[in-house]
């Protein structure tokens, strides 16, 4: 975190990244004297309405967040910001977003938690865009434009207003990540959920912290064990709805590979959800995607898996998705960072944060979901060097089929399982 002082002293001189959070509400003209260098331009948090045109100076912006501000309108500003590929307007309140007003080599569009009713035409000439969240508006379609954006791989249009998805959204060639929960085009099956009252409850330290909440260790004296527990940090998350969330982590089925979920908490400040404690031998398998990354996952630098642990995650992963699209659910999230896995490739597949529910005979979402394993397999499998091995073969080929770009042409996660036996040696 910078200051404005230190901004004004030109003590900033020649830096890459500038982050200002001083409640501003005008635009700092002194960030102009960074132009040769800037790239990573972050005023989030502050009371900004507007960006002014000459922004285009900064000549090596590549990424600008502006989250948790007072704009109401996109800024057009941005236009001839010729380097810029990521930009963020989350948790403003913006209502318009008007035609052709960013650069075309935009690839990770952020517009989270705002009031678009409607997305522009336009939106369909950003053949680059790869990423694209729109959770949390009040969007009731997308514009027939859009189905030009070829190489949209990640979708989050949770808590909207849209009634039917267009066909063409099932044909996008590379579209891995959908989420669509909170809106009337969402199946929504209703099942009683158990709740725990949180006086029942002892909370110990912090485990971890999401995007949607924190995981704390506990005991429950209902269920007499030590437990997990989530509590969410409001009830409109990055990904959707937190009590969509809790729906689907309730309403998934108990699974080998699938952390249990007990109940709901009841009396607590913040929602909660009761979930089985997953001891601390069990790591992460990877990290979430970074701003070279974009939609794929990372990876410590020198991390090498063997053949055997791929083959183990791969069967497991499989078994605990078809499984939920058995239900009609998709975990819309399906990736290394959401895998937990011990020594012993004893894994679980968790955070169902983009989990949505969906018309069971409608096999497209299962699809777009297969190519997401796609993209794990082949994660994993660049970090493998056992590639003589027949297993590896029989592993890069059956990626290949995952990562098709005629979704048709995928299998289903009960096809990928018939052709895989129970363990690597059988």
């Amino acid at each position: 975190m910078h200051t404005l002082a230190e901004l004004r002293s030109g003590a900033l001189k020649g830096i890459t990244r500038l982050t200002l959070s001083e409640n501003l509400s005008v635009f700092p003209e002194e960030i102009f004297e960074l132009a040769q260098s800037l790239e990573i331009l972050d005023l989030s948090n502050n009371a900004l309405e507007s960006v002014p045109d000459e922004i285009s100076r900064l000549k090596k912006l590549k990424i600008a967040f502006f989250s948790n501000n007072n704009f109401t309108t996109l800024p057009s500003a941005f236009k001839n910001c010729e380097k810029l590929y990521m930009l963020g307007f989350k948790a403003n309140k913006i209502e318009s977003f008007d035609e052709d007003i960013l650069p075309l080599g935009i690839s990770w569009l952020i517009l989270t938690d705002n009031k678009l009713t409607q997305l522009p035409r336009s939106i369909g000439k950003l053949h680059k865009l790869q990423k694209c969240a729109l959770a949390g508006n009040q969007i009731k379609t997308l514009p027939p434009e859009m189905a030009a954006c070829r190489n949209l791989e990640l979708l989050r249009l949770s808590a909207n207003r849209i009634e039917v998805l267009p066909s063409w959204l099932l044909k996008l060639p590379k579209l891995s990540w959908l989420a669509f929960s909170g809106n009337p085009c969402a199946a929504y099956e209703k099942f009683s959920h158990p709740k725990t009252p949180f006086t029942e409850l002892d909370v110990h330290e912090r485990l971890g912290e999401g995007a949607s909440g924190e995981i704390f260790r506990g005991y429950s004296r209902v269920h007499e064990k030590e437990v997990a527990i989530k509590f969410f940090k409001g009830e409109v998350t990055s990904d959707g709805y937190a009590k969509d969330e809790m729906h689907a982590c309730l309403s998934a089925g108990e699974h080998l590979h699938l952390i249990k979920v007990f109940s709901t908490i009841e009396g607590s400040e913040r929602s909660g959800l009761l979930m089985e404690y997953i001891p601390a031998s069990y790591q992460n398998l990877g990290f979430p995607p970074d701003f070279e990354s974009c939609t794929r996952d990372t990876f410590e630098k020198d991390k090498r898996f063997a053949i055997a642990a791929v083959y183990e995650v791969a069967r497991a992963i499989a078994s605990a998705a078809a499984h939920l699209h058995k239900r009609g659910l998709m975990h819309g999230d399906l990736y290394a960072h959401n895998i937990l896995i011990d020594a012993h490739n004893s894994c679980y597949l968790g955070d169902f944060g983009a989990a949505t529910f969906y018309e069971k005979q409608n096999k497209g979402f299962e699809k777009i979901e297969v190519r997401a394993f796609g993209c794990l397999l082949d994660d994993l499998l660049s970090r493998c060097n056992e590639k003589e091995l027949e297993i590896y073969k029989k592993l890069d080929e059956l990626t290949e089929r995952c990562l098709s770009e005629e979704a048709e042409e995928r299998p289903l996660f009960s096809q990928i399982l018939y052709q895989m036996p129970l363990t690597l040696y059988t």
